[in-house]
Protein backbone atom coordinates (compact mmCIF):
# COMPACT_ATOMS: atom_id res chain seq x y z
CA UNK A 1 0.00 0.00 0.00
CA UNK A 2 1.53 3.08 -0.99
CA UNK A 3 -0.64 6.05 -0.16
CA UNK A 4 -3.60 5.79 2.47
CA UNK A 5 -6.78 8.17 3.03
CA UNK A 6 -8.13 7.85 6.39
CA UNK A 7 -11.33 9.08 7.78
CA UNK A 8 -10.95 10.18 11.18
CA UNK A 9 -13.87 11.56 13.57
CA UNK A 10 -12.90 13.31 16.29
CA UNK A 11 -14.84 14.49 19.76
CA UNK A 12 -16.99 18.10 19.59
CA UNK A 13 -13.85 20.01 21.12
CA UNK A 14 -11.60 18.89 19.01
CA UNK A 15 -13.78 19.63 16.19
CA UNK A 16 -14.10 23.25 17.46
CA UNK A 17 -10.20 23.90 18.00
CA UNK A 18 -9.80 22.58 14.78
CA UNK A 19 -12.62 24.35 13.24
CA UNK A 20 -13.52 21.00 11.15
CA UNK A 21 -16.65 18.87 10.75
CA UNK A 22 -18.12 15.80 12.21
CA UNK A 23 -14.94 13.67 10.24
CA UNK A 24 -12.03 14.56 8.08
CA UNK A 25 -9.97 12.60 5.88
CA UNK A 26 -6.22 12.14 6.21
CA UNK A 27 -3.89 11.09 3.16
CA UNK A 28 -0.26 9.93 3.92
CA UNK A 29 1.89 7.31 2.83
CA UNK A 30 2.61 3.45 4.39
CA UNK A 31 0.23 1.47 6.03
CA UNK A 32 -1.78 3.05 8.68
CA UNK A 33 -0.81 2.64 12.45
CA UNK A 34 -1.88 5.09 15.45
CA UNK A 35 1.32 6.72 15.56
CA UNK A 36 1.39 7.43 11.53
CA UNK A 37 -2.54 8.68 11.90
CA UNK A 38 -2.21 11.11 15.08
CA UNK A 39 1.16 12.21 13.63
CA UNK A 40 -0.52 13.06 10.15
CA UNK A 41 -3.58 15.13 12.28
CA UNK A 42 -1.12 17.02 13.94
CA UNK A 43 0.95 18.10 11.07
CA UNK A 44 -2.52 19.11 9.28
CA UNK A 45 -4.19 20.27 12.33
CA UNK A 46 -1.17 21.94 14.47
CA UNK A 47 -3.59 23.02 16.98
CA UNK A 48 -4.44 19.62 18.30
CA UNK A 49 -0.61 18.82 19.09
CA UNK A 50 -0.84 17.84 22.72
CA UNK A 51 -4.50 17.29 22.66
CA UNK A 52 -4.72 13.95 22.05
CA UNK A 53 -1.39 13.14 23.20
CA UNK A 54 1.25 13.94 25.51
CA UNK A 55 3.95 15.66 23.20
CA UNK A 56 6.85 14.22 25.05
CA UNK A 57 5.34 10.92 26.26
CA UNK A 58 2.99 10.65 23.18
CA UNK A 59 0.99 8.54 25.51
CA UNK A 60 -2.51 9.11 24.86
CA UNK A 61 -4.25 11.37 26.93
CA UNK A 62 -6.14 9.81 29.83
CA UNK A 63 -9.83 11.22 28.99
CA UNK A 64 -9.57 10.28 24.90
CA UNK A 65 -10.11 6.50 23.23
CA UNK A 66 -9.32 4.77 20.10
CA UNK A 67 -11.85 2.98 18.13
CA UNK A 68 -11.76 1.08 15.10
CA UNK A 69 -14.96 -1.50 13.48
CA UNK A 70 -16.27 -2.02 16.46
CA UNK A 71 -13.01 -2.30 18.33
CA UNK A 72 -11.55 -0.49 21.30
CA UNK A 73 -7.86 -0.35 19.87
CA UNK A 74 -6.64 2.73 23.23
CA UNK A 75 -4.27 -0.01 24.85
CA UNK A 76 -2.95 -1.37 21.11
CA UNK A 77 0.18 -0.65 20.72
CA UNK A 78 1.06 2.71 18.75
CA UNK A 79 2.47 1.30 15.64
CA UNK A 80 0.37 -1.76 15.45
CA UNK A 81 -1.71 -2.05 11.96
CA UNK A 82 -4.92 -0.28 11.88
CA UNK A 83 -7.79 -2.82 10.51
CA UNK A 84 -8.00 -3.27 6.94
CA UNK A 85 -11.14 -1.71 7.37
CA UNK A 86 -9.76 1.83 8.63
CA UNK A 87 -6.93 1.38 6.16
CA UNK A 88 -8.80 0.94 2.77
CA UNK A 89 -11.36 4.17 4.00
CA UNK A 90 -14.28 2.38 4.47
CA UNK A 91 -14.23 2.25 8.35
CA UNK A 92 -12.98 5.99 10.34
CA UNK A 93 -10.94 5.57 12.71
CA UNK A 94 -12.46 7.34 16.05
CA UNK A 95 -10.83 9.34 18.83
CA UNK A 96 -13.69 9.61 21.74
CA UNK A 97 -13.54 11.27 25.03
CA UNK A 98 -14.03 9.38 27.74
CA UNK A 99 -17.12 10.08 29.86
CA UNK A 100 -16.32 9.65 33.99
CA UNK A 101 -18.13 10.21 37.18
CA UNK A 102 -21.19 9.41 39.31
Amino acid sequence: MNSSKIRVVLPQHLRTLAGVGAEITLTFEGWPTQRSVLDALEVTYPMLRGTIRDQVTQQRRPFLRFFACEEDLSHEPPDAALPDAVASGEEPFLIIGAIAGG
